[in-house]
Formats: C-alpha cells, sequence, structure tokens
C-alpha cells in the first residue's frame, strides 16, 4: 500500500477518533444535565452485579462481563429511579461482541409478577413452529406485533387490558419487564436524556395502567 494512502488512513482513523470522543463527552453533559434537572444523582463508576439486585430481569443474565460505565438514581414522583448504562459481551475472540442498552429501572413501591413485553421478531415465529408459543391477546394486532412472556398469565392479561394494548402499540420500539418490585424500560444504544426520559415516562405510564383492584389485591397478599 502507498505510504500516502496509509498516512491517510491513520488520519481519517484520528478524526473518526476525535468526533466519537467529542460525541460520548456531549452525551455525558447532557445526561448530567438532566439527572440535575429532576435532581437526581450521576454515579461514573463501573458497577456490577445489577443482575442479583434485580434477579427478574431477563436483560441482566446474558452473556459476560457485564457491568455499567455509569448510573443515575434518586427518587421521581417519589419513586426510587435508576437509569444505567448497560453493557454486557458476548462470545470470544474475533466472535467477542458487546452488547449496549439505556435501561431504566423504576421502584412500584409494591410487589409486582414478573412479565416481558417486546416487539415480535422473525425468531419469535420459528419459535412458535417449535412449540415455543408466547400469551395472546384478544387484539390480533396487538398479538401480531408484541412478544409477551410470564408465567403467571392472569397477571399477563391483568396488566395488558386494552387500554394498556392502545398504548403501547403507539410506543416506540422498547422491551418491558416488571421483576418483583420494580418496571424496567430498555432499549439498545448508549444511555442519553432522551432515552432516560422516554423510558422513564414508560414505565410510570406501565405502572399506572394496573387496575387499582389488581395493585390492592397485590398489596394485601403482600401484608
Amino acid at each position: 500500500m502507498h505510504p500516502v494512502v496509509i498516512v491517510a488512513i491513520i488520519i481519517a482513523g484520528v478524526a473518526l477518533a476525535i468526533v466519537v470522543f467529542r460525541a460520548d463527552q456531549e452525551r455525558k453533559r447532557l445526561l448530567r444535565a438532566w439527572a440535575r434537572s429532576k435532581g437526581l444523582r450521576l454515579k461514573r463508576i463501573k458497577k456490577r452485579g445489577w443482575e442479583k439486585e434485580y434477579p427478574a430481569f431477563k436483560l441482566l443474565t446474558k452473556g459476560h462481563h457485564r457491568h455499567s460505565s455509569l448510573h443515575i438514581e434518586g427518587e421521581v414522583d417519589g419513586k426510587r429511579v435508576r437509569c444505567v448504562d448497560y453493557r454486557y459481551t458476548t462470545g470470544s475472540g474475533k466472535n467477542r461482541q458487546t452488547h449496549s442498552y439505556a435501561l431504566v429501572v423504576m421502584d412500584t413501591c409494591c410487589p409486582v409478577v414478573p412479565l416481558h413485553i417486546r416487539r415480535e421478531h422473525l425468531f419469535d415465529r420459528v419459535g412458535e413452529f417449535f412449540g415455543h408459543d408466547d400469551i395472546d391477546f384478544e387484539s390480533a394486532e396487538f398479538s401480531r406485533k408484541f412478544h409477551v412472556a410470564a408465567s403467571d398469565r392472569r397477571w399477563a392479561y391483568d396488566v395488558i387490558h386494552q387500554k394498556t394494548m392502545d398504548y403501547l402499540l403507539e410506543t416506540p420500539s422498547v422491551t418491558i419487564e416488571f421483576g418483583y418490585a420494580e418496571i424496567a424500560v430498555y432499549r439498545t444504544g448508549a444511555l442519553s436524556a432522551e432515552r432516560c426520559q422516554e423510558a422513564l415516562k414508560v414505565a410510570r405510564r406501565m405502572f399506572d395502567l394496573i387496575p387499582d383492584d389488581v395493585l390492592a389485591q397485590l398489596k394485601g397478599d403482600a401484608s
């Protein structure tokens, strides 16, 4: 390869690295500003063991080298909130791949039951062929577009009623998980102020859509 070409490639690589670095710094600046506006604390520390704190969440059990590079925490409207720049790794050597997620977890302040809601994809249809079916609902459109999994089907039907289905059909593509006393909302990509705000809104709305009698029963069972 001609020396001029090599130099050009090096210069282009350095320029790209600078652009990526500056974009990441701006992302973190906006995150700090968003956290301050909500009265939350931003912690730039590498944290592991999220799966121990939230054992019901499927995302946190995937891969290896699971950690966050930073997270935001505090209270919003009386509920504990944590926004996590989450990563995990799959494969090794040349097949090693890092997966990044913008994860928001909101405590529900009452017990809930594990439930997993996400957009349907091609592999789900293959799974159905082999008998790995998900939960279907009265709305054919919702059942076609969403994959829902829960060990307690009654709980899934209690949570995902018609108003919830209408809301989810209009919501940007995110994955929603109910744990034992919290709701997680996440999507692929790095954590950003916009994604924090969006996910927090979805988590709050999903909790508010749980019928009062269902919440009362859950609180009664826990007392």
